[in-house]
């Protein structure tokens, strides 16, 4: 065997082990099974774990904006008229929130965690000075107050009125924007101070919440189930909580939102535990988005979150008291909040009801710049982009008993709307980019030995051919030398005519000559002698 004919079958025998191997390892996936279980066992809050210093100290900036909705009509809507405001903002702060005092517990499987926020001033993301801005806005004390009234007889009610009207105590009150966020000292919880200690003299949206925890956490590290990774086990000691009416309303579900397990899908619900809003809510897919370079796929609440219980009759249970419910788009929380009459939504009534968006003029509902979002790699499950946008309003009722309310209808008047947002930093994009890479080129191993084997396939069906035109050619060769071989017709043989008459007989015999030839003329060869030199 030639060394052509050994190169061409070692050829064609590892094109078929790589073709045979390679998709077989394709239809096993094998290496993406060996790749994914490496990234659940990364990917968990596990001390010493690829993830758990940046779950303790988010290396990426995350920003507050924060809006108002400044009244400018007070005196047309007190006369029954409808209410119009402007939006003010964003007054822009930094959110610093590490983790503190992280206890491993159970043998590692979860994992305790304060995480206290604090925010500072950005003024140049800012659109104004918070302690120079004014805001005219709802007096919240003060309908929180004529709200508990509510309860207690009319005679009671109609002195309650006098006694707050003489502070000078109105429906609507014009702070700073600091003084709002931040807290002031409140004339009417001052004096309600003086009578029930356990009322604070000061007021404020965001009063003592900056340097504070929302609650003592207890989380999953995920090593027992990939599936629980970051999910919440317990929330200041509770499974469930006790507010709403339905065991399902109260039920604890998935992550505090900034971790959620590798892997995926599309057609998963992601379930995220948002304590400022005392419930759980639920994320679905949207579209696939690209950020920093690496590719995401998009979660954001579906409109049953927020439905009413006519179109999703599992919102029934947070309607308190019982069948005490709101249109869609809005939800009461006044249990989770003393009993203040506050009512969440989506900025500008997005995803609400038409009615309470023309209920107020100024409300300009956009998805673009109002929906609630989050961008996660599907890969490792990692939060990459993410917009959180929540309003706050206070429900307005009538009272009798209080002339400031006499010309009120039911109405969900907005006080303002925050902007939690966070991009992922170059540093921590670059490092995602680069494992991402790594989980590629592993995961599709198989098809590169696919790959190669195919272009073997190709060279050894060139080889094959090559080896054919070349044996073609050497019997063409070969067949023309043997031919040459013969002598030369003119140079070696003489032709002559022999007669066409009938058999001749000489002494009674037919010769070799006449008894070739019978019928027509007869040529035969003989061999010239060559004469001697």
């Amino acid at each position: 065997m030639t060394r052509r004919s050994c190169t061409i079958y070692a050829t064609g025998i590892v094109c078929a082990h790589l073709l045979i191997i390679g998709i077989a390892l394709v239809l096993g996936q094998v290496f993406q099974t060996l790749i994914h279980n490496r990234l659940k066992k990364e990917l968990t809050l596990a001390e010493g774990s690829r993830v758990i210093e940046s779950w303790k100290n988010p290396p990426s900036d995350v920003y507050m904006q924060y809006f108002f909705f400044n009244v400018t009509n007070p005196e047309v809507f007190l006369a029954g008229g409808k209410a119009a405001v402007t939006q003010i903002g964003p007054y822009t702060y930094r959110e610093y929130r590490p983790r503190e005092n992280v206890t491993y517990l159970e043998n590692g499987t979860k994992l305790f965690a304060l995480n206290p926020k604090s925010f500072v001033f950005v003024p140049e993301m800012s659109s104004g000075d918070p302690e120079v801005d004014l805001v005219r806005t709802i007096n919240i004390p003060f309908v929180a107050t004529v709200n508990e009234m509510k309860n207690y007889n009319f005679m009671v009610r109609t002195i309650m009125s006098i006694w707050i009207k003489s502070m000078g105590v109105e429906l609507f009150i014009t702070r700073t924007v600091h003084e709002m966020l931040w807290g002031f000292k409140d004339p009417l919880m001052t004096k309600l101070h003086s009578l029930k200690p356990e009322v604070d003299e000061y007021f404020g949206l965001m009063y003592k919440k900056n340097g504070t925890h929302e609650g003592e956490f207890v989380f999953l590290t995920g090593e027992q189930n990939y599936l629980d990774y970051g999910k919440i086990d317990t929330w200041n000691g509770l499974r469930k909580m006790t507010w709403w009416s339905s065991n399902q309303s109260n039920m604890i579900n998935g992550t505090d939102g900034s971790a959620f397990h590798p892997l995926l899908s599309k057609n998963e619900l992601l379930y995220i535990f948002a304590a400022d809003l005392c419930r759980s809510i639920h994320l679905g897919y949207v579209e696939d988005v690209v950020v920093e370079g690496i590719s995401a796929y998009r979660f954001a609440p579906p409109m049953d979150v927020l439905a009413s219980p006519q179109d999703n009759p599992a919102n029934a249970g947070f309607c308190v008291p019982a069948n005490d419910c709101l249109s869609r788009g809005v939800l009461k929380v006044s249990v989770c909040r003393e009993g203040a009459p506050i009512v969440v939504s989506f900025p500008h009534f997005y995803q609400a009801d038409q009615k309470y968006i023309d209920a107020i003029e100024g409300m300009r509902p956009s998805k673009e710049a109002h929906e609630t979002y989050l961008d996660l790699n599907p890969t490792t499950g990692i939060p990459v982009r993410a917009c959180k946008r929540a309003q706050l309003n206070v429900l307005l009722n009538r009272v009798s008993g209080f002339p400031t309310t006499r010309n009120l209808t039911q109405t969900i008047f907005p006080i303002m709307f925050v902007n939690e947002s966070f991009v992922i930093d170059p540093n921590s994009a670059g490092q995602m980019r680069t494992l991402l890479t790594v989980v590629t080129v592993v995961s599709n191993f198989p098809l590169f030995i696919v790959g190669l084997g195919a272009i073997l396939l190709v060279v050894f069906v060139i080889l094959i051919c090559r080896s054919r035109q070349k044996r073609n050619a050497v019997k063409r060769i070969e067949f023309s030398e043997a031919f040459r071989s013969f002598p030369n017709a003119k140079e070696d043989t003489a032709y002559t005519q022999v007669s066409s008459k009938p058999e001749e007989q000489r002494d009674g015999h037919v010769t070799v000559a006449s008894q070739s030839l019978r019928n027509g003329s007869y040529i035969s060869m003989s061999q010239v002698e060559t004469p001697e030199c």
